[in-house]
């Protein structure tokens, strides 16, 4: 994959009718599905995501998506067309250079098993046992809370609403290089952070 030595911001506008964490979902579900469909060389599309106002505290992702790649790959996602109906929701800046002092940082998902529910469910569809044995083996405690930012998607395949936690690694000096799924995410590789 190329290094990731420009960046676009995708920023939020203002809207009276919806909040920032919809529109920012409906942007990055139409980012997921432009990225998945794009023309991929071996190394995958060669875009990654972060986001500027990520905050754990707030537990809040912000208002601006960001797109890292080299200045070739970001310029067709700088044109905006890929947004659709969204255009007029969001300014987008040109692909601009990344701060030679900036930090880089992993983003990746983190998957929750939060609902022992929906766990015995699974268990007792795929070994036939009764919703006695299937709480005997998943008792209610299993289910793990968390407090990571997350953005609310529906999936492509069963239109079922899912939300996706992301967490953010620890600042580190050198950037690690690797692949970046459909999401724009890598749970090895880094994306610059400033």
């Amino acid at each position: 994959m190329a290094p990731l030595s420009h960046y676009i911001d995708l920023h939020l506008r203002p809207d009276p009718e919806t909040t920032p964490p919809h529109l920012l979902a409906a942007l990055y579900t139409r980012l997921h599905r432009a990225l998945a469909a794009a023309p991929t060389a071996p190394a995958g599309p060669g875009i990654a995501v972060g986001f500027p106002g990520y905050d754990s505290r707030r537990r809040t992702l912000g208002e601006c998506l960001r797109l890292y790649g080299d200045e070739a790959t970001l310029q067709p996602w700088a044109t905006g067309t890929w947004l659709g109906s969204l255009r007029d929701h969001v300014r987008s800046t040109a692909p601009l250079p990344v701060p030679a002092d900036a930090a880089h940082r992993t983003l990746r998902r983190i998957q929750v098993k939060s609902s022992p529910e929906r766990l015995r469910r699974r268990l007792m569809k795929r070994h036939q046992l009764t919703d006695e044995q299937a709480r005997q083996r998943i008792p209610d405690s299993v289910g793990r809370m968390t407090d990571l930012p997350y953005v609310q998607l529906a999936s492509t395949s069963t239109a079922q609403q899912f939300k996706l936690f992301l967490a953010l690694g620890p600042a580190q000096s050198q950037p690690q290089a690797g692949d970046f799924n459909s999401y724009g995410l890598s749970a090895t590789a880094t994306v610059p952070w400033f």
